[in-house]
């Protein structure tokens, strides 16, 4: 539930800075005073505090890689153009390729269950399935890869 928590403010903190060019900490420090103050999202302000940094971490980690993350994904976006993706679908992406390649203590089907979750709630029923296309490709890949290492 926390993490999901977390990811949710992520996926609104990379929503927020794209859609008002804003950096990565100015949209966390917004969301998270958002979610403390308006309390929308039904969670307690300590449930908020303990995932602070979880936050942070998903959502600097992907405006910090987010030119090799845009390039990997285009890899895998058969027929579309990551600019041209809804941008609920591009973030969630985004936070998923993030988790899959740059950190390891999330299972990865754990990590594109998530993200189908996000892109459900957020963007549409077809968003999902179209998440776990691409997802589903680039963990096949990532897994090539690993097995030939």
């Amino acid at each position: 539930m926390k993490r999901r928590l977390a990811r949710e403010i992520a996926i609104q903190s990379l929503y927020q800075m794209e859609m008002n060019e804003v950096s990565a900490e100015e949209a966390v420090n917004m969301l998270l005073e958002e979610a403390k103050e308006d309390n929308e999202i039904d969670a307690a302000e300590d449930d908020i505090k303990g995932i602070e940094s979880f936050v942070r971490k998903l959502t600097l980690g992907v405006a910090e890689h987010r030119q090799a993350i845009d390039d990997m994904l285009q890899q895998y976006l058969t027929g579309w153009q990551v600019d041209r993706l809804s941008r609920v679908d591009r973030q969630v992406l985004r936070l998923a390729c993030y988790e899959l390649v740059y950190t390891s203590d999330v299972p990865p089907k754990a990590i594109i269950n998530e993200a189908i979750e996000l892109a459900k709630h957020f963007g549409t029923e077809e968003s999902g399935k179209f998440v776990n296309g691409v997802l589903g490709r680039l963990l096949k890949a990532l897994n090539e890869l690993n097995n030939k290492v």
